[in-house]
């Protein structure tokens, strides 16, 4: 019951695992940049809400808090959803120390003006130096019409 074994050469050790291919790990490699490039676009969600028209653009500047209002009365603030009666706080904690504070409105167009009104009168309170509203601009085709 001997066990009987060969030696090993170096030419039988690298031959097996010397030679990968390529050119299946690229194939993957670009299926899987095309899937990211047609799927990276549909991830974009944002809060729905229909701003009001005016004819002017009003984009925001880079600098400066972007509250959303959507129709159902919900603010948020960044990428978080904040109570009406805390809204005061969270802004000043916010602008805490910073020497610009700007803040800009984007409010659906169907939220009553009294409701819109109480949130510009919190954003004053909080001591916001300035306050803007975001709107879409008219279409060509919306001047014609009226």
């Amino acid at each position: 019951m001997a066990l009987k074994t060969h030696p090993i050469t170096k030419r039988q050790i690298g031959t097996s695992l010397s030679e990968i291919n390529i050119i299946p790990f690229v194939d993957v490699v670009l299926v899987l940049l095309i899937i990211f490039m047609v799927t990276t676009p549909m991830m974009k969600s944002g809060i729905g809400i229909n701003l009001p028209q005016a004819e002017t653009e009003s984009a925001p500047a880079e600098e400066g808090l972007t509250l959303t209002i959507s129709r159902d009365r919900y603010i948020h603030l960044e990428k978080s959803i904040i109570n009406i009666h805390l809204l005061e706080g969270k802004l000043k904690e916010y602008f805490y120390g910073k020497e610009k504070k700007i803040v800009f409105i984007r409010a659906d167009k169907d939220l009553p003006y009294g409701y819109v009104m109480s949130i510009l009168d919190i954003t004053k309170k909080a001591e916001v130096e300035v306050v803007g509203l975001i709107t879409e601009p008219i279409e060509i085709g919306d001047k014609k019409a009226k």
